[in-house]
């Protein structure tokens, strides 16, 4: 007979206030119900009828937009699983600048479909080699469904074409307009050997007018004007100061006692001749621009006056680096004539007026002596801050877009046709497999339909979009069928011939969508048990019953 040793009830294993959750049940279940519910946050955003979210954050700041990446950059996601799903989300907007939102979309979805199977019986290990198996697969075949790629001379339609399909996605009804302008500004900076920059294409929003009043200027553009009467420089040295360009002052307080009138002229002329004589070495040394990161004194812009010096604020630290990187030129924190090395040069340095409002572009020309570094900057008019924050975000992802596609070219059908064409092909591959992997391995495959879906539904409604994705079953199972995608304009049965439209994605930014998918879904299916420690701090400030105002 054996002995039975009772159990002790009270073993502490970890700290006052830790939370432990373990099981299917508190664990597995819990995570995937917390990523469903983060996925379908962002997926009425998705697509070119994509529905905008007005988010409010901690800082009280506001944004109306359907850009994923902004959304879940601003909202504060705390629940650990979901935190995953940010994570590789974020991976996917710093690698590729596009398709964040089908990596939450596809992830939510893999994880809802892993649910059925856990709740059957089926181990998570035995699904999470099911997923890896799919996702394998589905990257072998992707390969094969490139239809086209970008010409090697590019020209500006060809590139306007291929970014044309992101741009639309955030700024529906202005992605032509949009990529116009993105193309020409990267064709501006883009160098012979296609190393591309993002840092080269820089926005300015200026306030008014329209959207179509938007232009590409050569150049770097700053939207306000110099400061002293000088507004024109052409082919000088450029001296950039991040330290204020004004008298010292003494880090002592003292008290100066003057006794008749002589003192009180010479009070200041040590200081006038001190500024008068570091000014006078400035333009001896060939400066005829400086660039100031914080304040001018009246004193200071008084001598450069006199000097023939141009003087323009940067108060922002990034466009002032940018700026040292255009000039070839380095910051100096001391008030001095730079040395040969430190200084910059500029070809042209000018105020021009752009829709009412007077701008300073510093511009380097191609056959210049300074041609160091190329810069481009899009001009953005509109009527509301918010809409110009949107005009921006959406040139930013096509501009990330484009550096994607410099890398890797090659383009395959968009509108949700490569989804449903990898769907059919996981899914036949997975009936042939034995095991209970091939159950996930389907799963997959009916997992990834949810993006031509949730493109017809944003489009069409949930009873049309279901409809339209049967009808492009059907086309995809006849030859050729690999190029019928979703119509989100509505002009036929909701399918289109994405190949004839012209509608197409960047194979890469695919390939990385359903990888950092599957890998978050992997992720939280390998999750059994959570353990929370108590947060940091000390007790929290009580609350307040009510508004004192109120009676």
């Amino acid at each position: 007979m054996a002995l039975k040793v009772p159990k002790a009830n009270n073993i502490q294993l970890f700290k006052d206030g830790y939370k432990q959750m373990s099981g299917l049940e508190d664990a597995v279940l819990r995570n995937i119900e917390a990523v469903s519910e983060l996925s379908n946050l962002v997926r009425t955003s998705f697509g070119p009828n994509g529905r905008n979210k007005l988010v409010i954050n901690h800082l009280g700041k506001l944004f109306v937009t359907s850009d994923a990446a902004t959304i879940i950059r601003e909202i504060e996601v705390v629940h650990p699983a979901a935190k995953l799903l940010v994570m590789a989300s974020q991976a996917q907007e710093s690698e590729m600048g596009d398709a964040t939102n089908t990596v939450l979309i596809l992830s939510g979805e893999l994880l809802k479909r892993a649910e059925s199977l856990l709740v059957m019986g089926l181990h998570p290990s035995e699904v999470i080699k099911g997923y890896e198996l799919a996702c394998a697969k589905a990257l072998t075949e992707l390969e094969t469904l490139s239809t086209s790629e970008l010409p090697s001379p590019l020209t500006k339609q060809a590139l306007a074409h291929a970014v044309t399909p992101a741009i639309a996605s955030k700024q529906y009804g202005s992605e032509d307009i949009l990529a116009r302008l993105v193309a020409e500004a990267a064709l501006l900076v883009m160098p012979e050997n296609k190393t591309f920059n993002v840092d080269n294409v820089r926005v300015v929003k200026i306030m008014g007018g329209s959207l179509a009043g938007s232009k590409v200027v050569q150049g770097m553009v700053f939207g306000r004007e110099p400061e002293g009467d000088v507004k024109k420089v052409t082919g000088g040295k450029v001296a950039v100061f991040t330290n204020a360009i004004d008298v010292a002052q003494t880090e002592t307080k003292g008290t100066v006692l003057i006794k008749n009138a002589d003192d009180m002229l010479n009070f200041t002329r040590g200081e006038e001749k001190h500024m008068e004589k570091i000014f006078k070495e400035l333009a001896d040394s060939g400066v005829k621009a400086i660039i100031a990161g914080t304040t001018v004194g009246e004193l200071a812009l008084h001598y450069l006056n006199r000097n023939q010096i141009l003087v323009l604020k940067v108060l922002s630290k990034f466009d002032l680096r940018r700026l040292c990187r255009v000039v070839q030129a380095t910051p100096l924190a001391r008030l001095g004539a730079p040395t040969p090395e430190e200084a910059g040069y500029v070809d042209v340095c000018e105020t021009i007026e752009i829709g009412g409002d007077r701008v300073t572009v510093l511009r380097q020309e191609p056959d210049g002596a300074g041609v160091k570094t190329r810069t481009a900057t899009i001009v953005l008019r509109g009527a509301t801050q918010n809409h110009l924050d949107d005009l921006e975000r959406a040139v930013d992802d096509g501009v990330a877009s484009l550096k994607a596609l410099l890398k890797d070219p090659r383009l395959v059908p968009g509108a949700g046709a490569t989804e449903l064409a990898l769907a059919r092909r996981v899914d036949t591959y997975g009936a042939g497999l034995r095991g209970l992997a091939q159950h996930a391995v389907r799963r997959f495959a009916s997992a990834l339909e949810v993006i031509p879906r949730t493109l017809a539904e944003n489009a069409h409604g949930g009873a049309e979009g279901n409809e339209i994705v049967a009808r492009l079953l059907a086309k995809h199972e006849k030859d050729g069928g690999e190029s019928w995608g979703v119509d989100v304009e509505a002009e036929t049965d909701g399918t289109v011939n994405v190949t004839e439209r012209n509608i197409v994605d960047s194979l890469a930014a695919k390939a990385w969508a359903i990888r950092l998918a599957t890998e978050a879904a992997v992720s939280v299916l390998s999750v059994d048990s959570i353990i929370m420690s108590r947060p940091a701090g000390g007790p929290k400030i009580p609350q307040q019953a009510g508004n004192w105002d109120e009676d």
